[in-house]
C-alpha cells in the first residue's frame, strides 16, 4: 500500500523523568489545515481500496434490503397520548409518532429527516410537563455530543422559542413551569468538538424566558471536572441530583421542592459507590445502590433519619447482578442478568408478591417503565436470532400479548447462538456467545467475527443486528465474549478490569480467540476482531500484544493514547476507570504497558486493520485514531493494510443517518471478507 506522507515533528514529553515521543501531535488539532489534508488523503486511499473488493455493492445492496423494514420503539404514556420512535425502513432518522389512547389514529409528531437532507439532524423528546402541555426536546446534529434543548406545546405542535445551547448529558426534569437541565459553559471558538470540558451544572429554566436569565442551582467551583445530573421524584416532591468524577462512583444528593429547604442535603456520600433514588414514597426513598453489596440491592430510607441502621431491606443481594430496577402501575420491575441474560420480576413496593415475568426466550428486555397510575407497560425483547419485538403487558392479569413483531426477511430456525465457558489467562472462568448456522462444521476455516467491550460496568447481552445477518448467512461466526471490565457479573467482574487490573481485559479476549481456534470453529488467518470506544482500546491492545493472532482488526471510535485521553471533551471522566499517566509513576507504567498508540513496534506484521472514526466525534476524539494510524502504517511490516476511515459529518455512533450505517457496514464486511479470503 502507498500511504499519504504523514510529517513528524520533534514533540517530546516528560512523565515522571521518563520521555515519551510524540511525533504526531499536530493531528491533534483538527480544525487544521495540514489535519484536513491528512483526513482527505487518507480518506481516498481507503476508499480505492475497498473499491477494488468485487463484491462490497452487493453487500451493501443485500444490507440494504436487510435493513429496509419498520422499526419502532416501545411506546411511552404522557397524559391521553401515546409516542413512539419509527423508522419506515430507510429513513435516515426515525420519525417521532403520537396518538391518542392506543386505538386512536396515529400522527407525525416531528420528523427530524424534514430538517437536513442529508438526515444529519436527530431529535429526542426528554421529558414532559406534570400537565402533559410541552415536552422538551434535544437536537444534535453530526453525530455530536452537544444538545440544543427546545420545547414544544403538543396540542398544537408549535415550537416554542425557548432555546438553550451547550447541553450536554442532561435530560429535562420538569418542575412546576419550567425544568431542570445539565448544561457546560460555551467553549471557546474552534475547540468545540476537542476542548476540555469543565463546570458541568445543573440550572434551571423557566419557560418563556431567555437562556441567560436560568437559575444556577448546582455546581462544584472546587472540582472542575465533576457532572452533575439528575431528576425531579415523580410525585415532584424531590430533586435529586448525583455528582460524580467520572464514570463510576458517585455522590448522592436531594432537596425539598416545597420551599422547606434552600440547600441540596447529602444522601450518600461520594465517590466509591453507585446509588440511585428509583423512587419517594411517603417520606421513605427507595433506593438501588451496592454499598454493601456487589451485585446490588434495593432499599427502603427514611429521609428524616437515613442513617444505615435504619435501612429496610426490599431485594436483598443476590447471586445474580441486579442490572436496574424500573416502577410502573403501583410496583417495582427488577431486572436481573443471569449469565449475562435478562430475567424479569415484579413485586410490590413492600418487596411481596415477587413473581418473574415470562420471556420469549434467553435475552434482553427492556421497558416496563411507566407512572403509577397506569394500567398498561410496555417491553421489548431481543437476542442474536430474535429481532426487536414489543410486548403489551397487562398489570391486571400480568400477561404480555404481543404488540409489535418486525417483518425483517428472516428465519431464526436457520441458525442456533449458545453460551459457552472458557478460561482466560489467570485461570478466570469466562463466558462467550456463539452464533451461527445451524449444521455448521468446526474445521478450522470458518471466518469469525470476534467482538467486545469490558469496561465502563457496561454488560453485554445479546442483542440483534440486521448487519450481522451479512456475516451469518455467509457462512460466518458471531461471538460475543462478557470480558472483565464490564458489569454481567456484578461490581467485582467490572474492578476485575479496570485501573491497574486493565490487563484482565486484554487477557480475557486474547483467551477468547485462542479458544475459538482450539474448538476448530475458526483459524487466526479467518478471524477478526472488533470493538468500538473502549472496544477500540481492546482491539488497539490486543492486535498490538498479539498481532499473529488475528486477520483483521476494526478498532472503531478507539481510546488509543492512553497517556493523553484526558485532556479532551470528556475523557478526565474516564480517570476513575483508567487511571492518569501524571499522576504517578504507577499509573504511567500501567498506562504505557499497554496504550496501544505507544505499543506499536516497527518491523512488526500487524493485521489487515481498517481503523474507524467520525470527524464530529466529541467523545473519543478523532486524534486517537489520527496518530495511531499514522503510527500503524510507520511500523507496518507485513503485506497487510492499514487504513483509516473517516466518516465526515458522524461521531461516536449516536444519531447516525440509515445511509451513512449502511455505507460503513458495506465498507466493513467487505474489508472483512477480502482480508480473511472468505467470500463465496
Amino acid at each position: 500500500m502507498k500511504y499519504p506522507i504523514t510529517k513528524t515533528e520533534p514533540q517530546v514529553d516528560t512523565y515522571h523523568g521518563i520521555q515519551v515521543a510524540d511525533p504526531y501531535r499536530w493531528l491533534e488539532d483538527d480544525n487544521a489545515t495540514d489535519t484536513k489534508a491528512w483526513v482527505k488523503a487518507q480518506n481516498k486511499v481507503t476508499a480505492k481500496h475497498l473499491a477494488t473488493i468485487p463484491y462490497r455493492k452487493e453487500i451493501a445492496a443485500r444490507y440494504e434490503t436487510l435493513f429496509n423494514y419498520p422499526k419502532l420503539s416501545s411506546p411511552f404514556k404522557a397524559g391521553d397520548y401515546y409516542f413512539f420512535y419509527k423508522n419506515d425502513g430507510l429513513q435516515n432518522q426515525p420519525v417521532i409518532y403520537y396518538q391518542k389512547g392506543l386505538d386512536g389514529e396515529v400522527m407525525e409528531f416531528i420528523n427530524p429527516n424534514t430538517l437536513s437532507a442529508d438526515g444529519l439532524i436527530a431529535i429526542s423528546l426528554v421529558g414532559f410537563s406534570k400537565d402533559n402541555r410541552y415536552v422538551a426536546f434535544t437536537k444534535s446534529v453530526g453525530g455530536s455530543d452537544w444538545q440544543e434543548i427546545q420545547v414544544m406545546e403538543i396540542a398544537t405542535k408549535k415550537t416554542l422559542p425557548d432555546e438553550l445551547k451547550w447541553v450536554k448529558f442532561s435530560g429535562a426534569s420538569w418542575y412546576q413551569d419550567g425544568f431542570f437541565y445539565s448544561r457546560y459553559p460555551a467553549p471557546a471558538e474552534g475547540e468545540a468538538l476537542k476542548g476540555n470540558n469543565q463546570y458541568h451544572s445543573i440550572y434551571y429554566h423557566q419557560l418563556g424566558t431567555d437562556q441567560s436569565a436560568d437559575l444556577l442551582v448546582f455546581e462544584d467551583r472546587d472540582q472542575a471536572n465533576m457532572y452533575h445530573f439528575g431528576g425531579v421524584t415523580e410525585d415532584k416532591k424531590y430533586h435529586i441530583v448525583y455528582a460524580a468524577p467520572g464514570t463510576d462512583g458517585y455522590a448522592t444528593y436531594y432537596r425539598a421542592l416545597d420551599g422547606s429547604s434552600k440547600a441540596y442535603e447529602q444522601l450518600f456520600e461520594g465517590y466509591t459507590h453507585k446509588s440511585d433514588v428509583v423512587l419517594h414514597k411517603d417520606g421513605y426513598f427507595y433506593v438501588k445502590t451496592n454499598i454493601d453489596a456487589p451485585n446490588y440491592r434495593l432499599v427502603k430510607i427514611p429521609i428524616d433519619n437515613p442513617s444505615p441502621e435504619n435501612w429496610i431491606e426490599i431485594i436483598p443481594e443476590g447471586e445474580h447482578l441486579l442490572a436496574s430496577v424500573q416502577t410502573g402501575g403501583g410496583y417495582f420491575f427488577a431486572n436481573y442478568l443471569q449469565k449475562a441474560s435478562t430475567r424479569i420480576y415484579r413485586l410490590n413496593y413492600d418487596g411481596t408478591a415477587l413473581t418473574e415475568i415470562k420471556l420469549p426466550g434467553v435475552g434482553s428486555a427492556g421497558g416496563f417503565s411507566g407512572k403509577e397510575e397506569e394500567e398498561t407497560l410496555f417491553y421489548a425483547f431481543t437476542s442474536f436470532i430474535y429481532p426487536n419485538t414489543i410486548f403489551k403487558y397487562d398489570l391486571k392479569t400480568g400477561t404480555s400479548t404481543l404488540f409489535h413483531e418486525s417483518e425483517l426477511q428472516f428465519n431464526p430456525a436457520d441458525y442456533e447462538e449458545k453460551q459457552v465457558l472458557y478460561k482466560s489467562k489467570d485461570g478466570t472462568e469466562v463466558s462467550m456467545f456463539i452464533v451461527h448456522k445451524k449444521g455448521l462444521e468446526r474445521n478450522g476455516n470458518n471466518p469469525c467475527y470476534l467482538y467486545g467491550y469490558g469496561g465502563f460496568n457496561v454488560n453485554l447481552s445479546p442483542f440483534f443486528s440486521a448487519s450481522r445477518l451479512i456475516l451469518l448467512e455467509n457462512g460466518g461466526i458471531f461471538a460475543l465474549p462478557n470480558l472483565r471490565g464490564g458489569g454481567e457479573y456484578g461490581e467485582a467482574w467490572h474492578e476485575g478490569g479496570m485501573l491497574f487490573k486493565k490487563q484482565n481485559v486484554f487477557d480475557d479476549f486474547i483467551a477468547a480467540a485462542d479458544y475459538l481456534i482450539e474448538e476448530q470453529y475458526t483459524s487466526s488467518n479467518k478471524l477478526a476482531i472488533s470493538g468500538g470506544s473502549n472496544g477500540g482500546l481492546l482491539v488497539g491492545a490486543c492486535m498490538t500484544q498479539r498481532p499473529d493472532l488475528f486477520a483483521v482488526a476494526f478498532p472503531a471510535v478507539g481510546v488509543l493514547d492512553m497517556l493523553r485521553y484526558h485532556k479532551f471533551t470528556v475523557g478526565k471522566g474516564w480517570i476513575p476507570e483508567y487511571g492518569n499517566a501524571e499522576a504517578s509513576l504507577a499509573h504511567f507504567k500501567n498506562l504505557y504497558g499497554y496504550s496501544p498508540l505507544h505499543q506499536l513496534k516497527d518491523g512488526t506484521a500487524y493485521p489487515a486493520t481498517m481503523i474507524m472514526t467520525g470527524d464530529h466525534d466529541d467523545r473519543v476524539v478523532p486524534a486517537h485514531s489520527f496518530k495511531f494510524a499514522a503510527q500503524l502504517q510507520k511500523c507496518q511490516a507485513g503485506e497487510q493494510p492499514v487504513l483509516i476511515r473517516v466518516a465526515i459529518d458522524a461521531g461516536h455512533g449516536a444519531g447516525k443517518p440509515t445511509a451513512k450505517i449502511i455505507e460503513e457496514e458495506a465498507d466493513r464486511w467487505a474489508f472483512f471478507f477480502h482480508h480473511t479470503n472468505s467470500w463465496g
